[in-house]
């Protein structure tokens, strides 16, 4: 069978032995996803949004990075991931892409990408694959975005479905609430997944819902489901490295663990760096040259 135009040719060899750790000599792929839910087996996903950081991610053996555009919170300075643009997310999904060799790298689709229509979802989705080299999208939405995510499962692109708290949705929302709580509220969520899952897509993004209905969520599912303060049943994880990593300033979500403190960390290295240059001990004499 040839490959779609619209994915790179994959490599026919057989599902990875484990999403995270051992040795990897090629890309994780969905086939892989796939496999590891039916073996049972839980593994992680950290967003990534630069070359560099990415292959940290890469090196540590995170199989899965997704290039979210909660870079418009953490790096681009905006209040909420709605102003982040299609050629943005294009920009930071190649350089991710650029510095890994086998994770996985997921591209989300930004708002006002794919609400307009499956066909728009689909040219826009082509281009995070064609430009960006991104091995699957992500988009939010529910049944709402099912026939999107059906076209472009259908033309040879993977995709990540996400339900719960879509945080493009915050302005309707007022703000990022608890999402599935109360009898149809989580009814409401249980058609979501079943809508994604039967329009194609590979993995759903589960965000701020009870755990309960997650674990009930996850059970019913073929594909995995991929939690963010969603507890601690669903198959996989997922965290913004940068709240993971203690860069973050000021109250981070509940769910959040903080692995480190590396605002302290860099923080504490720029104040070295300045007190060692007003002291003009900087740069010395091994620094120098003759």
């Amino acid at each position: 069978m040839n490959a779609s135009p619209l994915q790179p040719a994959q490599k026919s060899e057989r599902p990875a032995a484990t999403l995270y750790g051992g040795t990897r000599s090629r890309r994780v792929t969905v086939r892989d996803i796939a496999a590891a839910k039916q073996r049972g087996e839980r593994w992680p996903m950290l967003t990534a949004y630069d070359a560099l950081t990415a292959g940290v991610f890469d090196e540590a053996g995170i199989p899965v990075l997704l290039v979210g555009d909660s870079a418009g919170n953490c790096h681009l300075g905006y209040e909420s991931t709605v102003p982040v643009t299609l050629d943005q997310m294009v920009m930071l999904s190649a350089a991710v892409v650029r510095g890994t060799e086998h994770a996985l790298i997921v591209g989300d689709l930004p708002f006002g990408s794919y609400q307009e229509s499956p066909a728009q979802a689909l040219r826009n989705g082509a281009r995070l694959l064609k430009e960006a080299g991104v091995g699957a999208v992500k988009l939010e939405g529910g049944e709402r975005t099912a026939p999107a995510v059906e076209l472009l499962v259908q033309s040879g692109i993977p995709v990540m479905a996400h339900i719960g708290l879509t945080p493009q949705s915050v302005l309707a929302l007022g703000g990022y609430p608890v999402q599935g709580r109360g009898e149809e509220a989580a009814n409401q969520l249980v058609r979501d997944a079943k809508a994604v899952q039967a329009a194609g897509a590979f993995a759903v993004v589960v965000e701020a819902v009870p755990t309960e209905l997650a674990a009930q969520l996850t059970a019913s599912l073929a594909i995995p489901t991929v939690g963010i303060g969603a507890g601690a049943e669903c198959d996989a994880q997922v965290l913004v490295w940068t709240d993971m990593a203690g860069m973050t300033a000021g109250r981070v979500p509940k769910f959040v663990k903080q692995y480190a403190n590396l605002r302290s960390v860099l923080g504490d290295a720029a104040r070295a760096f300045g007190e060692d240059v007003t002291a003009g001990t900087f740069p010395g004499d091994e620094h120098s040259f003759h």
